[in-house]
């Protein structure tokens, strides 16, 4: 009986979100989210991808690769109980698994072929750049979703953080968005909004930096949401 498997990655996600601090915790969360998986040579194949824009969503398959050199954990405490509580691995969605595989649904925004690389124009999604993926498979909402299903510990809240931008950084977004054509301001709003800070910070007033794109986004939370600071140099906010 085997007892392991190797697998090749079949191509990598190039995302907006350059490090993990500030990616959403799901996937379809921050609409505005973008990104693209560049198929690797011998999968960059247009017969693999045939007939596959008829389908809005995705499954991609992917590799935790950040968290393989901390290893993983039978229990792990998620950000749905504040840090406070461990729960089982496989009651969560945590990196830290046996075999770091993650699982995402993702929107399909076309198919392309950029620099002579094929690859899936994708967005709402929740994944760090240079994440690997092993598997795409379409979308099939008759089956994949369950309106009745239950969510154990997790309680979904909609409500959102305010977010406000300073005269400076509504100034800097303008400008990037008309140099890029990326909608940075919008990203910025929908991200924040769904604080991104670790539990054990939540009670805490203080300054924060994040990157989207090649933008350092600088931030402060207070009593009221959250203000996006204009400290412009180099691209930066």
């Amino acid at each position: 009986m085997e007892t392991s498997v190797q697998f090749e990655f079949i191509g990598r996600v190039r995302s907006c979100y350059p490090e993990k601090f500030g990616i959403p915790r799901q996937s379809g969360l921050v609409k505005s989210s973008s990104g693209r998986l560049e198929f690797s040579f011998g999968y960059d194949r247009e017969e693999m991808v045939r007939d596959l824009e008829g389908f809005s969503h995705l499954w991609l398959q992917f590799f935790f690769h950040q968290a393989v050199e901390e290893g993983w954990r039978p229990t792990v405490r998620p950000p749905w109980l504040g840090g406070q509580k461990r729960v089982g691995v496989f009651a969560t969605r945590s990196p830290h698994r046996p075999n770091f595989l993650g699982l995402s649904v993702v929107r399909l925004l076309g198919i392309s072929v950029v620099d002579g690389r094929l690859g899936l124009d994708l967005a709402e999604l929740d994944l760090v750049d240079g994440t690997p993926v092993l598997d795409v498979k379409p979308y099939l909402p008759y089956s994949d979703s369950r309106p009745e299903a239950t969510s154990g510990f997790v309680h979904w809240n909609e409500a959102s953080c305010p977010v406000v931008f300073s005269d400076g950084a509504r100034e800097f977004c303008v400008e990037y968005e008309q140099r890029t054509g990326r909608p940075l301001a919008t990203l910025i709003s929908e991200t924040l909004a769904q604080d991104p800070r670790p539990a054990s910070q939540r009670q805490q007033e203080r300054s924060y930096g994040m990157a989207l794109w090649d933008v350092n986004v600088r931030w402060q939370v207070g009593a009221d949401g959250v203000f996006v600071v204009a400290e412009i140099s180099d691209g930066q906010i």
